[in-house]
């Protein structure tokens, strides 16, 4: 029994080590799909959850590209659950700064953000993904392609098109305020 209880004490502590320490793209990216705050936390708590139980089973090129496999499973998963109920987007960037910089360059910033985030939530969910890992969380197209389970030509295009969405939506956005 003395046994059983080290090893899971060297089993938690590789998790931590290797998994635990990617919570917060974790999270980032849980946001992103689930586009619900309460979601996200749900969703990565199954996923940790589900990464624990398989941590010995491991494959990919990297633990943070398992991890996050994971993660997007579990907010597919959850989004699947959750089709009916309408997804409201509750992420405020001005709740989340706290810089120390003065209060008129904190809500220029706050409101460049929440006007890219806004952009960003418009797109397609395969795109919203790409963008996400690619650009947010820096991972390689490999990565990617492992996470999300397509080719890699698959996920430089999708990255390529949803840039050019994101772009246009942007400049689409901008010429609305100007006019």
């Amino acid at each position: 029994m003395e046994g059983a209880q080290l090893g899971d004490a060297a089993k938690l502590s590789r998790f931590e080590q290797a998994v635990l320490v990617h919570l917060d793209a974790a999270y980032n990216l849980a946001r992103w799909l689930t586009r619900d705050e309460a979601g996200a936390e749900d969703a990565v708590q199954d996923a940790c959850l589900r990464a624990f139980r398989f941590f010995e089973r491991q494959h990919g090129p990297s633990p943070k590209a398992w991890f996050m496999t994971v993660v997007r499973n579990a907010c597919l998963d959850w989004i699947r659950e959750h089709r009916q109920r309408a997804l409201k987007d509750e992420y405020d960037d001005a709740l989340h700064g706290g810089t120390g910089e003065a209060p008129e360059a904190a809500a220029a910033r706050a409101s460049d953000a929440q006007w890219l985030h806004q952009c960003m939530a418009t797109l397609p969910r395969e795109y919203r993904e790409v963008l996400v890992l690619r650009e947010l969380e820096e991972l390689s197209y490999k990565e990617i392609s492992a996470i999300i389970d397509v080719p890699l030509g698959t996920v430089m295009s999708r990255l390529a098109r949803g840039r050019d969405l994101l772009q246009q939506r942007l400049a689409t956005s901008l010429r609305r305020v100007r006019s």
